[in-house]
Parts: structure tokens; sequence; C-alpha cells
């Protein structure tokens, strides 16, 4: 199995970036699908981006489509994103998650292994 220790959360104004970064360790990191979710307060965890097992392969929720950008290094074993334009609404715990597939997926059920989350606060 796989370990995953994400950090890079914070609190940014509006407008601002944060790269969070996803630790990976155990089981070869390059046999996994990962993605990156979100919860906010009072809400369902929701998917934000998927990157296939090569890197080769991404996907984004619509919300974040042209500010985020998930990227991973398979010899530091370490997933990425890079969080651009925040808006108020970004803010959540954002949780990395990995998937014994090559085949990318947007559903959390799909994703066995998780991080403890980090949080991301944007102020207005």
């Amino acid at each position: 199995q796989v370990q995953l220790v994400e950090s890079g959360g914070g609190l940014v104004q509006a407008g601002g970036s944060l790269r969070l970064s996803c630790a990976a360790s155990g089981r070869t990191f390059s046999g996994y699908t990962m993605g990156w979710f979100r919860q906010a307060p009072g809400k369902e965890r929701e998917f934000v981006a998927t990157i296939s097992d090569s890197g080769g392969i991404t996907a984004y929720a619509g919300s974040v489509k042209g500010r985020f950008t998930i990227s991973r290094d398979n010899v530091k074993n370490t997933l990425y994103l890079q969080m651009n334009s925040l808006k108020p609404e970004d803010t959540a715990v954002y949780y990395c998650a990995a998937r014994l597939s090559p085949w990318n997926s947007d559903a959390r059920r799909d994703y066995g292994y998780w991080g403890q989350g980090t949080q991301v606060t944007v102020s207005s």
C-alpha cells in the first residue's frame, strides 16, 4: 500500500497562489493514478483534479479548470497541485488520494488511499 502526506496549505488572499505537495511512500508511486479532492465545511468531499500514473493524462473539475494544474514527479514520489487565481470559494481541506489503476477517475469511491489533508483558506 501507499502512504500519503500533504503539505503546502495556508492562508492566502483572493487572487493569490499556492502549491500543494503530496509525498508518497510505500509501494511504487508510478503505479498509481493520483487525485486531489477538497472538502469545505458542511459540504461533501469533491473532486478537484486527477492525473494518470505516467502523468500523461489529466482532468479537472469545471470550477478549477484553467486556474489549477496537477502534476507529478515519479522520481521524487510527489504529487503537486498548483493553484492560481484563488477565490474564497476554494477554501477547503485539500486531500490527495491514490488509485491502483492506470485509469483516471473523478469518483471518490475509486480511490483507496488518502492523506490526512491540508487546509487552504482564501480571504476576500
